[in-house]
């Protein structure tokens, strides 16, 4: 009799900032490294013989689990990754809700016949997932083995070895992230003892996010949009110093107006369906020589501000500097912008320097794009 413990990752990037993950392989959050930490916890003094992982980078840092520590070996197989979502990879949720609400609605709804141009469907990834489950089992006789994968992937598992449609998320919900299920493989069969047990978390890490404000973007346009663009600035503004005093409107659109000239796409608004919510302003040259990208200002309106929103703008910035290729992220907040230092500090930013303002001390913070599994895991 084989012993399996089949587990979702730990929470990544794509989970906190809102982003479609497919195979796009993003960083894990600091919360996903103490959801490892307590994972390890819960299976300390269990003796398992070998791991098997997805190879992407939120699936191999959760083996640590049952690695670190420990003489037992890891073996990665591409058959236990995550979707492949093809023109989604990365996209902002929000973005393929407004683009193809039908569409994503049979992606969480649907599984049977979701088919997206260029992506897998649920059955590919049922296929190549039993058949990696079936060879892990066969490979193991009479031994323990932990699989690290993704919650598709586990849910096109556990619906094949139960018999049950793709679409009965009754029984197969969403894991929640190091969720677990127990099986047990003997004379050819599976049996499922535990189906997306998460008792090492507390409950408000159990929870899947259900928040239905997702933000999603539309690109300024600059013959009409300069009057939102500098409310936003002033608001912004005003929030940080109290008043107006030393603020430029006109000089600041003007350097939007060149961050849309070197990247159309660095100088966005964003909405919760029609709503409109902030904003999202980034200088791509600016420091690019140093592999540092900058952001100008990150904003949201008074109505979408207190909700955790933040972070999905924080997103967007760090998704694509990282894709160009940059080491550090960096921005400046007035210290008499509690909320803002405090939301900086919370997601990885430091305080480097200050100088003198208007309107006192300017602080200079960055965040090491390089992540926490950067590491070979």
């Amino acid at each position: 009799m084989t012993e399996i413990y089949v587990i979702r990752h730990v929470q990544a990037e794509g989970n906190l900032y809102r982003h479609m993950q497919g195979h796009w392989d993003g960083d894990v959050t600091a919360r996903g490294v103490q959801q490892m930490e307590r994972l390890a916890a819960r299976f300390r003094d269990v003796p398992f013989d070998a791991v098997y992982s997805s190879d992407l980078r939120r699936a191999r840092f959760t083996a640590l689990a049952f690695t670190r520590g420990r003489d037992v070996p890891l073996y990665t197989d591409r058959r236990l990754r995550e979707i492949n979502i093809g023109p989604w990879e990365g996209l902002p949720f929000a973005d393929a809700i407004w683009e193809t609400p039908a569409l994503f609605d049979a992606f969480l709804h649907d599984p049977e016949h979701f088919y997206l141009e260029g992506a897998e469907t649920f059955h590919d990834v049922q296929k190549r997932a039993v058949e990696a489950l079936r060879d892990i089992a066969q490979a193991n006789p009479g031994r323990t083995v932990a699989i690290t994968t993704h919650g598709i992937t586990i849910r096109c598992m556990l619906t094949a070895v139960l018999g049950i449609p793709l679409s009965d998320t009754e029984t197969v919900p969403l894991f929640s992230n190091t969720g677990v299920a127990h099986l047990r493989y003997e004379d050819g069969r599976f049996t499922v003892l535990a189906i997306n047990d998460a008792s090492h978390l507390d409950e408000a890490e159990r929870a899947i996010p259900r928040d239905s404000a997702a933000l999603r973007d539309v690109r300024i346009d600059p013959g009409r949009d300069r009057d939102r663009y500098i409310a936003c600035y002033a608001d912004a503004w005003r929030t940080a110093h109290g008043d107006l005093t030393g603020f430029d409107g006109d000089a600041y659109w003007l350097a939007a107006l060149e961050h849309l000239r070197d990247d159309p796409e660095s100088v966005r608004f964003v909405y919760n369906g029609e709503d409109f919510a902030g904003l999202l302003d980034l200088d791509t040259r600016r420091s690019a020589h140093a592999d540092v990208g900058w952001i100008t200002l990150l904003y949201l309106t008074p109505e979408f501000r207190g909700r955790g929103l933040g972070v999905q703008l924080l997103g967007r910035a760090v998704v694509k500097y990282r894709r160009l290729g940059r080491r550090v992220l960096r921005l400046q907040a007035a210290e008499d912008n509690a909320a803002a230092i405090s939301f900086y500090r919370k997601y990885g930013f430091t305080a480097l320097s200050w100088t003198a303002g208007s309107h006192g001390r300017v602080w200079l913070m960055e965040k090491d794009l390089r992540g926490i599994a950067h590491v070979d895991v």
